[in-house]
């Protein structure tokens, strides 16, 4: 919290901070990292053919992360949930399924408070 103190006693709102910090915990895991890359081009990194909805406009389903990652069902879903709570993604349910895509206009937004922030 000493660095929230720091960064809040010049003129930037707290919310901007905070929300910045969440993005920075988020990427700061080597696998979440990746997957948001992953996401950025969907179809060059995910096999299209096995999809249920169209990667590009709905997303990713997670058991195809998953299986990319290799990592445990419980896992993945934890690292998109983060990954969500930071506003990097956006979930959208087909089926039973949860498919992830980055949110663009999020990113963008948190790159410029970065900007001003820093």
């Amino acid at each position: 919290m000493l660095i929230s103190k720091l960064m809040t006693t010049h003129a930037e709102p707290e919310s901007d901070v905070e929300q910045l910090l969440d993005v920075f915990k988020a990427l700061a895991n080597p696998v979440r990292l990746q997957v948001l890359r992953w996401l950025r081009e969907p179809v060059r990194h995910f096999s299209v053919e096995r999809a249920i909805a169209d990667p590009l406009e709905v997303g990713v389903c997670v058991t195809h992360i998953r299986e990319k990652t290799g990592l445990a069902q419980s896992t993945d879903s934890a690292y998109m949930a983060e990954l969500q709570r930071a506003g990097l993604v956006r979930a959208t349910r087909v089926g039973k399924w949860t498919h992830y895509k980055r949110d663009e206009a999020r990113i963008a937004e948190l790159v410029a408070t970065l900007g001003h922030t820093l």
